[in-house]
């Protein structure tokens, strides 16, 4: 066998690294010494050599990264295009969960994502969706029974299933729950979990359950909890979750190698400029965490997590993914190999990708809404004028009950620009259902309105807005792109980026991309917009109601802690 051959120096190495500073994350030291590649595996650490050398010039390499869990949908590009914005920043394999497109498109858009993925220089695993749609609270584009899922079990690069969030169902022994369960125990396979704001007794149902990862935590007091019942906990920043800073205190020597990173969901605009894994190394490291443990749990924590037993480490029997970093406090990636070919250098892509060379119908015209209309936008006021409101906290994925004086006029409810208490619209998009109607604090507009066919985890359009008019011309622009983001003044179009597969994604490179999420930017200042955070990324978890406290679906105001719908009248 070749590896043993150049392993044991009977045979030259197909590269050998040599002049490197290797980061060892089973006993953190630094080690200088060669590392020799055959067929694309680490065969030997010492002094060899190789038909190739490559001259690391005193540089540290580290292993290529991992992201625990990552949603690609929310980047806006397919997932071969998505390789080439995270592999110049050191990501050289990703966990993901496409449950954003299975609820679009069902069992077609995991056939997408996993098609799509093939033949990149870029490792993407799958975990199987769990709860398509999240809550019987909604509805999705598809549902996705475990006898759906069953043959995915089989496919190399599926590890298991996804974040279970639906606890009553897990608690209540639910039978599509359970079947969903025990197919993947069968198969040997993983389960992640989704435990967001959930006590004690919920942990123990979870890890009863088999369940092992959670990346729901936003507390000291939560991670320790689910480290101490033997879960796995990952630690998210993304683009509205960014719960980095809050978390690391809770990692310490003794219990380290139970977390790890993930970025769940962040835009493209996000990940080009500040990065993936690599910009959590960064700020662990700047709160004051030692760099190889940072390190560690971007690498060898992720594959042990996940059964990748030949990946996070530099080591004989590991793949040959490793990055040159020029310092460890800085973590300033220069190169980035994969199987020990370059393929991102100074923060470039190597490479080129495969525009997909067909996209199911289902998945490219996948907006049905109804037209909407000033009579469907009313909030009847009956008692008063005291409502449940929705208040955002910018930057968080929870949000707060806001009970509180709204504007009534005619016994319904008139928007405030004054008291930034703006209507916010959930609008069915898959048959053309129904609409749910609420109001909203923190937007902070001025004027117009904003639609995004992105919404957690449904994804049907929403909406807000400082008047009707508005938000139905935003409503229609949707539908005429079949999907995207939409900005819209005094009834006019301003800005729009099309998202025409599964209203979530596009088959444009992500510099494109890049450019209209500029002109969108630009609009959002128009109609004065905060710049604290993104809106439209706060406007796509409003409809998800298994985040706490309060939420909106296409069914009604959605109170979280209580699991039912609410009045909008209080």
């Amino acid at each position: 066998m070749k590896q043993l051959a150049v392993a044991s120096k009977r045979q030259l190495a197909d590269v050998v690294v040599k002049n490197g500073k290797i980061v060892n994350v089973f006993t953190h030291e630094i080690i200088q010494a060669d590392i020799a590649i055959a067929d694309g595996k680490i065969v030997g650490i010492g002094a060899y050599d190789g038909h190739t050398i490559i001259d690391a010039q005193g540089k540290y390499v580290c292993p290529g990264l991992i992201d625990g869990h990552v949603h690609i949908e929310s980047s806006m590009v397919t997932p071969s295009e998505f390789s080439r914005v995270v592999v110049p920043h050191g990501v050289t394999t990703v966990i993901t969960d496409p449950h954003e497109i299975a609820n679009v498109a069902g069992t077609e858009g995991i056939e997408f994502m996993l098609n799509d993925s093939e033949h990149i220089p870029l490792d993407v695993y799958v975990m199987l969706p769990s709860c398509v749609p999240a809550t019987a609270f909604e509805h999705a584009g598809a549902t996705l029974h475990a006898e759906h899922l069953a043959p995915f079990l089989s496919h190399p690069r599926v590890l298991g299933l996804a974040e279970v969030m639906d606890y009553p169902a897990l608690l209540h022994g639910q039978q599509q729950m359970l079947d969903k369960l025990t197919i993947t125990l069968q198969a040997g396979k993983l389960i992640d979990g989704h435990l967001a704001g959930l006590n004690e007794t919920a942990i123990n149902v979870y890890r009863s359950a088999m369940v092992h990862t959670d990346h729901e935590c936003v507390t000291v007091s939560e991670a320790l909890e689910r480290i101490r019942r033997g879960m796995y906990v990952l630690i998210r920043e993304g683009s509205v979750a960014k719960d980095l800073n809050k978390l690391l205190p809770a990692v310490n020597t003794y219990n380290a190698r139970r977390f790890l990173f993930c970025t769940d969901d962040k835009h493209i605009d996000e990940l080009v400029t500040e990065g993936s894994i690599d910009h959590h190394i960064r700020l662990a490291i700047q709160a004051g965490m030692e760099p190889i443990t940072a390190i560690q749990m971007a690498t060898l924590n992720a594959a042990e997590c996940y059964r990748l037993y030949t990946k996070g480490a530099i080591a004989p029997g590991y793949d040959a993914d490793f990055l040159f970093v020029e310092d460890l406090q800085s973590f300033s990636i220069t190169h980035v190999y994969k199987n020990g070919i370059l393929v991102a250098e100074n923060g470039k892509a190597r490479f080129s990708v495969d525009k997909a060379a067909h996209i199911e119908k289902t998945i490219t015209h996948s907006v049905y809404a109804k037209n909407v209309t000033h009579a469907d936008l009313q909030i009847p006021f009956t008692r008063g004028n005291t409502a449940n409101v929705i208040q955002i906290i910018p930057n968080h994925l929870h949000t707060k009950r806001l009970v509180t004086q709204v504007e009534v006029e005619n016994d319904v409810f008139q928007p405030s620009v004054e008291r930034d208490l703006l209507k916010l619209v959930v609008v069915e998009r898959h048959r053309g259902l129904g609409v749910g109607v609420g109001i909203v604090n923190g937007f902070q507009l001025k004027k117009g309105a904003i639609a995004s066919s992105i919404a957690h985890d449904s994804h049907n359009i929403t909406a807000t807005g400082t008047n009707d008019d508005d938000i139905i011309v935003a409503i229609e622009q949707i539908k005429n792109i079949n999907g995207g983001l939409v900005v819209v003044e005094n009834g006019r179009v301003l800005a729009d980026l099309p998202l025409e597969i599964g209203g979530l994604m596009t088959a444009k490179s992500y510099e494109e991309v890049l450019e209209r999420l500029q002109t969108i930017h630009d609009a959002l200042m128009t109609i004065g917009a905060s710049n604290e955070f993104n809106p439209f990324i706060t406007l796509a978890f409003l409809a998800l109601p298994v985040i706490p406290e309060l939420k909106l679906t296409d069914q009604g105001l959605f109170d979280v802690s209580s699991f039912q719908f609410i009045d909008v009248e209080a």
